[in-house]
Formats: structure tokens, C-alpha cells, sequence
């Protein structure tokens, strides 16, 4: 099997990867596209419940060595992969951009902070210490340990088909578990060349493994006996389906799901750089980022009058078109039918009474007119009554909602159902530590457009963006991957008995 897309667009056979060897699959397949061309490139196997289960038996055949191995030994396995990741970081990107449509620096970019994790995970060793009392009692001792839990699962989005995923495995595998992962079948590769890079690195077989499905696929995971965790990222109605069956099934999950992510912006912020704020975090990925700014709420007539005024020449300057091409600044949306979903957004829009201030239905690309393109879209006077602010477009469709003062805009952010992300720009630093102490959003950004956390810290929304009690990557998911015991010692001196005792124990 060939996880290798070509120059010539040679359709590509894509599998599962399971116990450390590729498998082609034995049931039906999707298409994969290019989505720059609208050309099809690969047949995706889609995974029935025999092969599901077979992914899952290899993990938890490989449990309990691998969960036996020292920490310092599964941390230099990381070590070597991260190494590959860098090796490898321009072919990885290519099959990002090729699948996934975006350009190829934002593909590079996914890397990089998804291999960020890969080194949080290096530390292991130390992230898995537990604590420990001395003479708790008379010669008692006390401490706390922390174990793998088993066969771990991450069901993962078409729009980072590498950093989401890294989110999940590096941290499990460092603690001990094993994983299934079940990507986006509309980018597949990425997944498999990760796993390849994985083995090399010496990650025994069964591991790490892969399996492409559908919704067949993710619900034999669910209700897997074996599987002891699942992570999600993806819509909040599915997030939050995958969240009530695998916790009826007694499983831990953590589902992380939409956004609608603001930024507000006062009337002393820098205007220019505000406006290059919103340019990169509303069209950046085409808009197909949980943490992209879909929304600018804005502080006074002046200010928004003034925003508009430059951000609209910047969002028709765009440059779009394959994101192979360095020179382009936005690629396409990852499918036909998804540029057809936000097409209608837009429709629904202007038929609401938004200003359409920059259209970007029709685009077309010289040279790749069957592309899934979009131009970048500006709404201004959007009013929270409108189905364009209310609902996650994902896509490069940017709504401007005007407010009178810090207040109202504030209000505005914490009545929304959603809790991602948020950011706001000013220059003044009592607007800024209220809005951080006050807002009821998961990630701040003060002055940062998209204030995604470092690996070493955690990655997660309030409300309908996170189903769960931990956030991803970071402390958080050493929580989420272990379990705790505590233990309790004494070593008895002397022989006879000193009676039955059959109070509660108080030491």
C-alpha cells in the first residue's frame, strides 16, 4: 500500500495501519480529493467492525509490555520520533497541503505545534512522579502512583490532520497506554506516515495504530469493551454524542467541540495591527481552524467605521489558490460540499440584513477552476439575532457586530453557547484583566489573536466547546491517560497479635 500522492495526482490506495504493518482494507471506500483541483486522488478503505477490532486486540495485546516499559525508555522513543518529525517536516506538509488544501507554511505550522507535544512527552519521567509522606501514622508511610489505563482511542478532524491527532497519542503512549486513532477520512495519509515514523523511531508493534472509517468505525470504538479512553475533536453535536455513548459505556472522554470565537476591540487598540490580527486569524486555514476569530466585536461607530474601512481592502487583496504555491496566503476549503455549506451562510446573511461588505462566493482560481475555492467574505452589522453569528461557519467568513462600549461587548461574548477562545485588543491593562477575569471563554488572548496554549499548559473551551472534566495536551493530559492509586504502608515489628481493631482507622 502507498500512503504516496504523486505529482501526477496517481490515486493512492489508503488503509489502516495495524500492529505495525499496513493493511488495505477489505470493505468500501470514499474518494480523497486534492481540494486546490477538485480532483480525486486516493480511495479511502473504510474499516468495518472486524478490522476496528482488530486495531483494538493489537493494542491491547501490546498493553502490557509497553505499559511495563520504564518511562525514560518510552521518553527516548519520543525523542527519535521528533527527530523524524523534523526530518521529515517538508514531506509531511506536501501531504497536508495535498489532502487538506491549506497553505504550506500554516501545514508546517500544525507540525510544529503538534510536535511541541512530542517534547512535553519527552518528559515523562518526570510528569508521571508521584508524591510520597513519611510516617503518615506511627510507621506508616503513605504515596501516590500513577498507571496507564489501556487501550486509549483518538477520533480526530479533517482540519489539522497532524497537530489534533498529536494532541492525543504522544501524551498516552508516554504514560503507557496504547492508541487507536480513527482520522478524517477526507486527509488520511498523514496519519499513516506519522505511524510509519513512529515505528522507525522503535515504538513496538501495536502500539500506536491507525484505522480510516465513517461513523461504523467510531461507534465499534465506542462501545468497545477494551477501550478504556477516548478523546474527540470535531462539531459540538457529534462531540457531544460521542460524549453520552462512551461515558455510558463507562469510558473517560474528553470531546472537544465547536466555536465561535470573538474578539473584541476597543476604541484605544492599535488599528493596524488589529486589523492584521483579524486578516491571519479569520482567513488564516480558510477559516477552518476551532480557534479561528469569526467574529469581531467592535467598541463604537468611530472604531468599527474605522476597522471596516481597512480591514475590506485587505480581505479582496487576498492571495489565494494552491497552497503548494508559498506565494499564497489562503488555499481552498477541504471539499465541495463544504464550500456549498458556507456558500449558503453567506446567502442567509445578506437575506438576514447584514451588510456584505466583501463577497467571496464565486471565486475562481485561474488554472484550477474545479478547486474547492472561496474568496475571503466580510459581514458588517451582523446582530446576534442573525444565524451567521449564532452558528460556527468554519470558513473564511469574517461577521463584524457593533456595541457601544466594553460592557455590552463583554455581555455579548459570555451570553454566546460556545467558549473556545477569545481575544481582545487594547491598550489599556484594567479593560484587558477584566475582560481576562471575566469572561466565561476557556482561552484568552490579550492582544494574541488565537491564544492557543503551549504544549506545557492545556488546550480547551467552556460550555458547548468541551464535553469532559480535562482539557487536552499539557498537565491536563497526564491526568486524563493515567489513573491515580494511593498507597498506604506499614511494616509491622515484633510477632503476636495486638487484638482486632474496628474503629474507623485514625491513626
Amino acid at each position: 500500500m502507498s500512503t504516496q500522492i504523486s505529482a501526477s495526482h496517481a490515486l493512492a490506495q489508503i488503509g489502516h495501519y495495524i500492529a505495525g504493518l499496513h493493511q488495505a482494507g477489505s470493505g468500501d471506500t470514499v474518494p480523497s480529493y486534492n481540494p486546490a483541483s477538485g480532483e480525486v486522488i486516493g480511495a479511502v478503505a473504510l474499516a468495518n467492525a472486524a478490522e476496528v477490532d482488530v486495531a483494538v486486540q493489537a493494542a491491547a495485546a501490546a498493553f502490557p509490555a509497553w505499559s511495563q516499559t520504564p518511562p525514560h525508555k518510552r521518553a527516548r522513543v519520543m525523542f527519535r520520533f521528533k527527530e523524524l518529525i523534523e526530518r521529515d517536516m517538508d514531506k509531511l506538509a506536501t501531504v497536508i497541503t495535498r489532502e487538506q488544501g491549506k497553505v504550506l507554511s500554516d501545514a508546517r505550522g500544525e507540525l510544529v505545534r503538534g510536535m511541541e507535544v512530542v517534547e512535553y512527552a519527552c518528559g515523562i519521567p518526570e510528569l508521571l512522579k508521584g508524591d510520597y509522606t513519611e510516617q503518615v501514622a506511627n510507621g506508616v508511610d503513605a504515596w501516590t502512583m500513577r498507571q496507564a489505563l489501556g487501550v486509549c482511542v483518538g477520533i480526530t478532524p479533517f482540519n489539522f490532520p497532524a497537530m489534533v491527532p498529536m494532541w492525543m497519542f504522544p501524551m498516552a503512549i508516554a504514560c503507557g497506554n496504547t492508541f487507536v486513532l480513527k482520522p478524517s477520512e477526507r486527509d488520511p495519509s498523514t496519519a499513516l506516515l506519522l505511524a510509519e515514523l513512529f515505528m522507525e523511531a522503535g515504538l513496538p508493534a501495536g502500539v500506536f495504530n491507525v484505522v480510516q472509517g465513517d461513523k461504523t468505525a467510531v461507534d465499534v470504538l465506542l462501545d468497545h469493551k477494551d477501550v478504556r479512553a477516548v478523546s474527540f475533536v470535531g462539531s459540538t453535536s457529534i462531540a457531544e454524542t460521542i460524549y453520552a455513548r462512551g461515558t455510558a459505556q463507562g469510558k473517560r472522554v474528553q470531546a472537544l467541540g465547536g466555536a465561535k470565537n470573538h474578539m473584541i476591540v476597543m476604541p484605544d487598540a492599535d488599528l493596524d495591527k488589529t486589523v492584521d490580527a483579524l486578516i491571519g486569524a479569520g482567513y488564516g486555514a480558510a477559516g477552518e481552524r476551532c480557534m479561528a476569530i469569526s467574529v469581531a466585536v467592535v467598541v463604537g461607530e468611530a472604531t468599527a467605521n474605522a476597522l471596516v474601512a481597512k480591514l475590506a481592502p485587505m480581505v479582496r487583496a487576498l492571495r489565494i489558490g494552491d497552497g503548494m504555491d508559498e506565494t499564497v496566503e489562503m488555499g481552498p476549503v477541504v471539499t465541495g460540499q463544504h464550500r456549498d455549506k458556507i456558500i449558503g451562510y453567506i446567502d442567509d446573511g445578506e437575506a438576514a440584513g447584514a451588510e456584505l461588505v466583501v463577497d467571496g462566493r464565486g471565486h475562481r482560481v485561474a488554472g484550477y477552476e474545479q478547486g474547492f475555492f472561496l474568496g475571503g467574505t466580510l459581514f458588517d452589522r451582523v446582530t446576534p439575532a442573525m444565524r451567521i453569528y449564532q452558528e460556527e461557519i468554519f470558513g473564511p467568513v469574517l461577521c463584524v457586530v457593533r456595541v457601544a462600549d466594553f460592557a455590552s461587548a463583554l455581555t455579548l461574548v459570555n451570553q454566546h453557547e460556545y467558549g473556545n477562545g477569545t481575544a481582545i485588543f487594547t491598550r489599556d491593562g484594567h479593560v484587558a484583566r477584566e475582560f481576562a477575569h471575566r469572561v466565561q471563554v476557556g482561552m484568552i488572548g490579550i492582544n494574541v489573536p488565537i491564544p492557543v496554549p503551549m504544549a506545557f499548559h492545556s488546550f480547551g473551551g467552556w460550555k458547548k466547546s468541551l464535553m469532559g472534566d480535562h482539557h487536552a495536551h499539557g498537565p491536563e493530559a497526564v491526568r486524563f491517560y493515567t489513573q491515580q492509586k494511593a498507597v498506604t504502608q506499614r511494616w509491622l515489628a515484633g510477632s503476636g497479635s495486638a487484638g482486632a481493631e474496628f474503629a474507623m482507622p485514625t491513626h
